[in-house]
């Protein structure tokens, strides 16, 4: 009996400790936006430089909060890349209300999402984005599921976004530990982190736990994540993301995410 309750007590002090960001972030009601999808803000957070004030090749990783109750959990990521000399960007990203749920769009790349200001991951311009930009698009085109969405644990948006990120070369961009999905593996249990030099385990995205160099070391536990990160000074916790001073990945000179 004795044992019994305290395994009881132990399960429900480790769910506690998984759900406390998720909770902390309802009660606080910082995250509350419009009332609905059709009235919250979409339009650019003016991050990213105009195509005339930056004509060379640019790749920019983004994520903002999920919509709705969602975003407790979880960010929504996307990819943007604009050739040298292009007068536009391309948004690369999943959706779940669209049979055909990838789609690559011409469109500002830091728009808000549905209310939630974007957040810049990783910026990579010049030579180095114009060599990375032909495999981004043959790494969207060659994404395994097309037609298939799942909120939790994946494939996702963020499924789509790590998936994009391994498959390319030179690409090395670590995703914050509450983009719920990017540990989905689909058949698979093993994978190099998108971060580059590092590797991960999942069990179809319920149970993992994966160490690299730019993410650091990660626990995840039913879609929950929590770990340390020592490049970057930074601690992850579920829900509330990444507390980290510095930005683990690739920025232009001067910039800051």
């Amino acid at each position: 009996m004795k044992r019994l309750k305290s395994s009881a007590l132990w399960f429900f002090a480790s769910l506690l400790t998984l759900l406390a960001g998720p909770l902390l972030l309802a009660a606080s009601g910082a995250l509350h936006g419009a009332e609905s999808w059709q009235s919250a803000r979409r339009d650019s957070a003016n991050i990213a430089p105009t195509p005339e004030q930056a004509p060379e090749a640019i790749v920019q990783v983004y994520g903002a909060r999920a919509w709705s109750w969602r975003g407790y959990f979880a960010v929504h990521t996307w990819i943007a890349t604009k050739e040298a000399g292009a007068s536009h960007y391309l948004v690369h990203e999943v959706t779940g209300w669209r049979r055909a749920v990838v789609r690559s769009r011409i469109a500002a790349p830091d728009t808000y999402w549905f209310g939630a200001e974007p957040t810049l991951y990783a910026d990579l311009r010049g030579d180095q984005a114009a060599r990375l930009i032909p495999h981004i698009y043959d790494a969207i085109a060659a994404y395994p599921y097309p037609d298939e969405y799942r909120a939790w644990p994946g494939p996702n948006s963020n499924t789509f976004t790590a998936w994009v990120i391994r498959e390319v070369p030179g690409l090395d961009v670590a995703l914050p530990n509450h983009a719920i999905g990017k540990d989905y593996l689909g058949d698979r249990i093993a994978a190099p982190v998108p971060g580059g030099l590092g590797y991960q385990l999942s069990l179809g995205g319920y149970l993992g736990v994966l160490a690299g160099v730019r993410e650091g070391i990660e626990l995840n536990v039913l879609g929950l994540s929590l770990g340390i990160n020592p490049r970057a000074l930074g601690i992850k916790l579920p829900g509330i993301g990444e507390l980290a001073l510095l930005n683990p990945n690739p920025m232009p000179e001067g910039g800051s995410p």
